[in-house]
This record gives structure tokens, sequence and C-alpha cells, in this order.
């Protein structure tokens, strides 16, 4: 492992304007997009992990506990007759956004309506016919392809705006990450390592598609890191590719980047070194990309084992700033947003407690090179302070080929690896954010590779690769719903409010990973409550509920103001303090009409489930600190 921490300029910022990221940011929207007037806050589902932490957290809670046992299903979308469908999918002001390899969608979220589609005609061979999504700002989406572009779509009428060669597919380099639209700019990064790239990350101006800055994920000559790669020539095609998504922490301007495994994948021998910036957490300053620090999963891999996924940043209940990431490795590590230091590393899924090394007459390992944790990463509940993880339980038998040659346009493994034949299975598990420690786990009957979501109505969504929707109670692990969907559950599961109706979303059907489970046939799926469910869902008693005023107090309040209630300090005093000053019914006067900065995030006029949230809410804070 390496940590380190490089000086950096910090760069000021207006403070209305950072407010205004921040809080939008808080209920999911990138930039200063904001929700319908009659929409509760966070009904969107903005960005591939709903918010720019990547904490996958909704505050909706019409389905809970009680009544996710009678979810349907509302209408279905089949985008594809096969091939592969791994997109997190967006919703921003009533429509639904979706993406396969070629194809960017427009859909109605509530009646899988079409309502327009965009079809990218490539320039090149493709690597692998993978997108994992789109990204939204400012009337714009943007997706990348797999022959190596970088797209710009109006998103009310599908027409491109503009397109840009970021990559060239002969060489091995293509995009299958979605995104990220913030600030002004789209950020995203080359895929795939084993084709002996030297992965990037990039930032370009939204409304141009110029390029901004560019950081190599491998470093050479005199660029930081490059002194672990004693084998410079692996290093101009040592991998690091991205993925997935990123990170980001609008208030220091830093993207959090997960980046992929060192070539070649097998022969850690052919390149000595700490092989920086491999299977790394990189921080970038967001203004320049220039590196502020980083910790790596693993040094010198041997195992193909990736960081994929978009880590989750959070703050646990002793306030202390964290970020969690989960990989390839089969561990999620919870490390010091502070310090640097890791905090807890937590295995998964099936894990071997000595880890060798690929030999010329082959070794059995676990995770293999297609288990552990993928591009779906952990998922936060803040109210009980649980990270949960989805993971894939396979092992393997490596094989080393010392003194790989550099093979352009072809595969760098450097040895192979093959299936032990025992069959491969999947896990959720629930860990606690503070400690590290398994809270409960479900075991699948396959692999999980699906988004997971919490919700403040006490729930966690995902599934697995057999076609299986989830629901489970996020702090007892009992299953409330099991739905069998046709096909392969690997992309995201998201949770949304149209007319103040709750919706699921999610796809179903992909072939990658066929040997894991359900091909089916590319879908999208949308859930909700019966109408009578959503009528006769549980009235509040006109008592205020403290409890539950601390799960929308974390699901709507402590973006901007933080878990502790500090960050913000407005008319005189912390919200820490407001208790002192005010009664409750002059919080909930407070709350409904704020002033300026602050925005205002309960409709005119309230719904009665609003009403209670208000109430709670306002009990909670006056109560402060509540249990």
């Amino acid at each position: 492992m390496a940590n380190a921490l490089l000086p950096a300029a910090r760069f000021g910022c207006v403070v209305g304007l950072l407010l205004a990221h921040i809080c939008a940011y808080a209920v999911g929207m990138p930039g200063s997009d904001s929700a319908s007037a009659d929409q509760a806050p966070g009904a969107d589902w903005a960005l591939y992990n709903k918010t720019l932490d990547a904490q996958r957290y909704s505050p909706l809670a019409q389905i809970n506990t009680k009544n996710a046992s009678k979810l349907a299903e509302v209408c279905r979308l089949k985008v594809a007759d096969q091939g592969t469908f791994q997109a997190g999918l967006i919703v921003v002001d009533g429509t639904m956004y979706a993406t396969t390899a070629t194809e960017t969608f427009a859909i109605d979220p509530a009646t899988c309506a079409v309502k327009w589609k965009h079809v990218y005609h490539r320039s090149q061979t493709p690597i692998l016919p993978i997108n994992r999504g789109v990204a939204y700002a400012n009337g714009k989406l943007f997706r990348g392809t797999d022959d190596g572009r970088l797209i710009a779509i109006d998103a009310q009428t599908g027409a491109q705006i503009w397109l840009d060669v970021v990559g060239d597919a002969r060489l091995g380099e293509w995009i299958s990450s979605s995104p990220v639209a913030w600030n002004g700019m789209v950020i995203t990064g080359t895929a795939a390592g084993e084709f002996g790239i030297r992965g990037r990350v990039m930032a370009f101006d939204a409304e141009t598609g110029r390029e901004l800055w560019r950081f190599y994920t491998i470093p050479v000559d005199k660029e930081v890191g490059a002194e672990t790669w004693t084998n410079t020539q692996w290093a101009l095609h040592g991998g690091g590719g991205t993925w997935s998504s990123f990170t980001i922490d609008p208030s220091r301007d830093e993207i959090f980047v997960p980046i992929g495994n060192p070539v070649p994948d097998f022969t850690p021998s052919d390149r000595p070194g700490q092989n920086l910036f491999s299977n790394c957490v990189v921080v970038l300053d967001s203004l320049t990309g220039r590196v502020k620090w980083w910790y790596q999963t693993k040094a010198n891999d041997a195992q193909d084992h990736d960081l994929a996924a978009a880590p989750v940043l959070y703050s646990d209940k002793n306030h202390q700033e964290r970020v969690a990431a989960a990989g390839k490795d089969g561990f999620l590590h919870i490390i010091d947003r502070t310090t640097h230091k890791l905090i807890a590393k937590t295995a998964v899924t099936t894990v071997d407690a000595e880890q060798k090394v690929p030999s010329t007459t082959g070794v059995r390992m676990c995770p293999g090179p297609i288990g552990g944790v993928e591009w779906n990463g952990p998922g936060f509940d803040p109210a009980n302070q649980l990270l949960f993880v989805g993971s894939i339980d396979y092992c393997a038998i490596y094989t080393s080929i010392p003194g790989s040659t550099f093979t352009p346009g072809g595969l760098n493994y450097g040895g192979t690896w093959t299936p032990t034949g025992d069959p491969a299975t999947g896990w959720i598990t629930a860990v606690d954010a503070g400690t590290g420690k398994v809270k409960w786990k479900y075991h699948a009957g396959s692999p999980v590779v699906s988004g997971i979501t919490a919700t403040a109505g006490g729930i966690v969504f995902g599934g697995d690769n057999l076609g299986n929707f989830l629901v489970f109670d996020s702090q007892s692990g009992e299953i409330l719903k099991k739905y069998p969907t046709g096909g392969s559950l690997s992309g995201g599961v998201i949770t949304y409010s149209i007319s103040n109706k709750q919706y699921i979303a999610y796809t179903s059907g992909n072939i990658s990973r066929t040997v894991f489970g359900a091909a089916g046939r590319p879908s999208i799926v949308i859930m909700s409550l019966p109408a009578a469910d959503v009528e006769l869902a549980p009235k509040h008693s006109g008592v205020p509920d403290v409890g539950h005023g601390r799960q929308v107090f974390y699901g709507m309040c402590a973006g901007c103001h933080g878990s502790e209630g500090k960050n913000i300090v407005y008319n005189g005093g912390d919200l820490t303090t407001v208790g002192r000053r005010k009664s409750v019914e002059q919080i909930m006067e407070w709350i409904k009409n704020p002033k300026p900065p602050m925005p205002k995030v309960f409709p005119d006029p309230l719904q009665e489930s609003e009403k209670a949230d208000l109430l709670d809410l306002a009990a909670f804070l006056h109560e402060w600190p509540a249990p």
C-alpha cells in the first residue's frame, strides 16, 4: 500500500456559487439544476451514483419496510434483442436516460414510453461493446463510446452537439465508464488496461468539448510515482484503465478516481516495483488534474484485482471524514480522509489469507480475475451508518508466462487464467461504516454486480445475475421482496419520484459474465407500489418521530450542513444550537421559509408525507443531539 500527500494549490470560490454546488449535490442534482416544484427533495436520480459523493442513498421513503413486499412491475422497455446492458440509469426533470453500446434513450420514467433515441455510428472497430451510462448537466447529456469518442447530446431533442476523439480503438483505447459532469466540466477516462494502454483521466469543457487537462494513471519520466516502475518500457503500456465512474468532493475541488490493474496482469516480475497508480484511489485537484494524494489497495498486483468502482465519501458517527473503496481484491477499504491511513479492511467475498504469485504450473487463488467487487461499488446509509457492498465469489487458477513482450492492440495478460470448476455465487454485505465490522450478509446463488441502493424507507435494493431483483430490510438483512426479472441485473438500481409517487428502475438482461447467470433480453424494468398501497401508506400520528427526523436530516440537510450540523452557519448559530433559540413550530417555519442563500427544500403547499417530514426534522433539530 502507498499513501502520500502532495502540496496543491487551493483555489477560492465565491461562497454563493459553492453553496449552490454543494446543495445541488446534496439532493442529487448536478450543477444548478433543481427538481420540479411539485417534487419532493431527492426526487431525481441525476448521476450514476445519485450524488457526487457516490453514496447511492435516497431520502425517499414512500416505499418502506411495511410495504416493500407489495412492489409490482409497472412497465418494461426492451432496448435490444441481445448484448451487454450495464448502464447506470439516471432521471432528471421527469425524464429517464439510458445507454447501450451505441444508443442513448430518453424515456418516460413512469410509463417506459420512448421520447427519443440517438444512435451513434462507430468510426472504428469497437474493443468491447459496453457502455455504463450517461452524465447530465445544463440540458446536455455526455457519454463515451466503445471506439474512443466522447459525445454531447441535447437532452431535450437527442441531437448531437459535439464529438471529441479522445482515444484510439486500434490501440485498445475506449470509454466504458459513465462520465461525471460538474462545474462546467465533463470528466472521463480510458479503458482497457489489458490492451497495454497508458491510462488517462481527462476533463473537457462541457460547452465546447475542449480538453482542459489530463492526468496519466501510469507515470513516466519525472512524473510523480514514475520511480515505482523499474521496467520503464512496461510503464509506457502499463494499463491503469478506468471503467466505471468517479466521485467528487465539491467543497475541496477534489476528484476521487478508481484505477485498474497494471499490465502484464499475471507476471509481476516483468514490472518490478509498486506500479503506481494502478489499483489506487487517486485524488486529483479538479481544476488542474494534479495528484494530491492516493491510497493503493494492492501494490505490484499479480491477479488482475482492479479498483473499478467509484469510492464513497461520508462522515462516520464520530464526524470523521472517510472514503470507502471496494475492488476485485474482495475487500472493502475504509480510509481516513485526513491522515490517508487505512481504518478498516473487510472481506466481502471469499479471499485467500495468503495471496500467492502466479506460477508457470498454475496456482489456485481467490478471488479470481472476475471476482470481488466489479463496476458498481458500495452504497452508504447515513441514518444507519452502514455501507452495503455487492460482490462476486469466484476463484481461478492463474498461470504466469515470464518474459512478456508488448503486443500492440492485443491482450497483454502475461499468462492465463482458467476456472476452478466451482460455481460462481455472490454476496451482499452490510458493514458498519465506523468500524468495518460486518452487520449482516446475504449469500446469493449467483454473482452480484448490480448497483446497491439504500433509502430512508429503511430498505436496500440490489439484484443478482440470475435475474432476481432483491429488497432487504437495511437493519436486519431480511429479504422483503425477491422478484425474478428474466435477465441478469448488471447495471444501476435507482429510485425516484414522479408526481409524488416513488418508483424503482433497473436494467435486466446482460450477456457480459454470462457464465454467472441469465442473459435475458436487455430491458429497463420499472416498479412501484399499487395505487391503493400508496394511498394507504401509514399516515403520521401527529406525534414527532425524532428517529425519522434524523433520517430526514441526513437525506436532506447533511449534504450542506455536514453530519455534525456545523458546516454552514445561518442566523448567528449552527444547527446544533437552534433548539435553544427556537421552538419546534418556529423551526418548522424557519425551514419552510428560509432566508438566502439557504434553498427552499420543502414545496408549498405541503403533501401529508412532507408535513410529517418537516415536523420530524424540526423535532430532531430541537432536541439535538438526539439518539
